[in-house]
Protein backbone atom coordinates (compact mmCIF):
# COMPACT_ATOMS: atom_id res chain seq x y z
CA UNK A 1 0.00 0.00 0.00
CA UNK A 2 1.13 3.30 -0.82
CA UNK A 3 2.13 5.59 2.09
CA UNK A 4 0.28 8.72 2.56
CA UNK A 5 1.68 12.13 4.46
CA UNK A 6 0.39 15.29 5.31
CA UNK A 7 0.98 19.10 5.69
CA UNK A 8 -0.03 21.21 8.51
CA UNK A 9 -0.96 23.77 5.25
CA UNK A 10 -3.63 20.50 4.83
CA UNK A 11 -1.42 18.95 1.43
CA UNK A 12 -1.19 15.37 1.15
CA UNK A 13 1.51 13.47 -0.46
CA UNK A 14 1.02 9.53 -1.24
CA UNK A 15 4.16 7.65 -2.19
CA UNK A 16 4.52 5.67 -5.53
CA UNK A 17 8.02 4.38 -5.47
CA UNK A 18 10.33 7.51 -6.24
CA UNK A 19 7.10 9.64 -7.48
CA UNK A 20 5.14 11.61 -5.21
CA UNK A 21 1.45 12.37 -5.96
CA UNK A 22 0.26 15.51 -4.26
CA UNK A 23 -3.10 17.17 -3.66
CA UNK A 24 -5.12 19.05 -0.73
CA UNK A 25 -6.79 16.79 1.70
CA UNK A 26 -10.77 16.58 2.90
CA UNK A 27 -10.53 19.41 5.15
CA UNK A 28 -8.75 21.84 2.98
CA UNK A 29 -11.56 21.22 0.01
CA UNK A 30 -14.27 21.75 2.79
CA UNK A 31 -12.79 24.67 4.16
CA UNK A 32 -12.63 26.48 0.41
CA UNK A 33 -16.00 25.44 -0.88
CA UNK A 34 -16.38 25.23 -4.27
CA UNK A 35 -13.29 24.73 -6.27
CA UNK A 36 -13.53 27.32 -9.90
CA UNK A 37 -10.15 26.84 -11.01
CA UNK A 38 -6.62 25.46 -9.99
CA UNK A 39 -3.27 26.86 -11.42
CA UNK A 40 -0.83 23.88 -12.01
CA UNK A 41 2.93 24.29 -12.22
CA UNK A 42 5.03 24.00 -15.55
CA UNK A 43 6.35 20.35 -16.52
CA UNK A 44 9.95 20.16 -14.99
CA UNK A 45 10.06 22.88 -12.79
CA UNK A 46 11.63 22.65 -9.57
CA UNK A 47 9.35 22.90 -6.03
CA UNK A 48 11.08 23.46 -3.01
CA UNK A 49 9.23 22.13 0.07
CA UNK A 50 7.31 24.29 2.04
CA UNK A 51 7.56 26.85 -1.33
CA UNK A 52 4.35 27.43 -3.57
CA UNK A 53 3.61 25.07 -6.07
CA UNK A 54 -0.12 25.25 -7.67
CA UNK A 55 -3.06 27.95 -6.52
CA UNK A 56 -6.30 26.35 -5.96
CA UNK A 57 -9.55 29.07 -6.51
CA UNK A 58 -13.00 28.63 -4.90
CA UNK A 59 -16.07 30.43 -4.87
CA UNK A 60 -14.46 31.90 -1.38
CA UNK A 61 -11.19 32.25 -1.44
CA UNK A 62 -7.72 31.83 -3.76
CA UNK A 63 -5.45 29.91 -1.64
CA UNK A 64 -1.30 28.31 -2.12
CA UNK A 65 -1.02 25.03 -2.51
CA UNK A 66 2.45 24.38 -1.13
CA UNK A 67 4.57 21.76 -1.96
CA UNK A 68 4.83 18.69 1.13
CA UNK A 69 8.79 17.96 0.04
CA UNK A 70 10.88 19.24 -2.79
CA UNK A 71 11.40 17.66 -6.07
CA UNK A 72 10.85 17.93 -9.49
CA UNK A 73 7.17 18.38 -11.43
CA UNK A 74 7.01 15.40 -13.76
CA UNK A 75 3.04 15.08 -14.29
CA UNK A 76 0.10 17.35 -13.68
CA UNK A 77 -3.83 16.85 -13.60
CA UNK A 78 -4.70 18.83 -16.47
CA UNK A 79 -8.34 17.45 -15.94
CA UNK A 80 -8.70 19.68 -13.54
CA UNK A 81 -8.19 22.94 -16.05
CA UNK A 82 -11.89 22.09 -17.35
CA UNK A 83 -13.18 19.97 -13.89
CA UNK A 84 -11.75 21.97 -11.41
CA UNK A 85 -15.08 20.57 -9.34
CA UNK A 86 -12.77 16.79 -9.13
CA UNK A 87 -11.15 18.86 -6.21
CA UNK A 88 -14.07 18.74 -3.92
CA UNK A 89 -15.41 15.60 -5.06
CA UNK A 90 -12.68 13.38 -4.39
CA UNK A 91 -9.92 15.14 -3.16
CA UNK A 92 -7.40 11.83 -2.12
CA UNK A 93 -8.58 10.22 -5.59
CA UNK A 94 -9.31 12.34 -9.04
CA UNK A 95 -8.34 15.62 -7.22
CA UNK A 96 -4.50 15.10 -7.25
CA UNK A 97 -2.68 18.18 -8.65
CA UNK A 98 1.08 17.25 -9.60
CA UNK A 99 3.44 14.71 -9.36
CA UNK A 100 7.28 14.96 -7.89
CA UNK A 101 10.48 13.39 -8.45
CA UNK A 102 11.11 13.31 -4.75
CA UNK A 103 14.43 15.06 -4.42
CA UNK A 104 15.29 14.07 -0.88
CA UNK A 105 12.95 11.18 0.94
CA UNK A 106 14.54 12.71 4.74
CA UNK A 107 11.90 15.49 4.13
CA UNK A 108 9.22 13.16 4.41
CA UNK A 109 10.04 11.91 8.00
CA UNK A 110 8.77 15.50 8.81
CA UNK A 111 5.65 15.31 7.49
CA UNK A 112 1.98 13.76 9.63
CA UNK A 113 0.61 10.14 9.55
CA UNK A 114 -2.90 10.26 8.68
CA UNK A 115 -3.98 9.68 12.81
CA UNK A 116 -1.46 13.13 13.62
CA UNK A 117 -3.44 15.21 10.80
CA UNK A 118 -6.95 13.94 12.19
CA UNK A 119 -5.72 14.76 15.34
CA UNK A 120 -4.30 18.19 13.90
CA UNK A 121 -7.52 19.41 12.36
CA UNK A 122 -9.51 17.95 15.27
CA UNK A 123 -7.23 20.50 17.23
CA UNK A 124 -8.45 23.35 15.25
CA UNK A 125 -12.07 23.30 15.98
Amino acid sequence: MATVKYTKDHEWIRIEGDVAVVGITDYAQTQLGDVVYVELPALGRRVEQGKEAAVVESVKAASEVYAPISGEVLAVNDALSGEPGKVNADPMGDGWFLKLRIADAKQLDGLMDEAAYNAFVEGLH
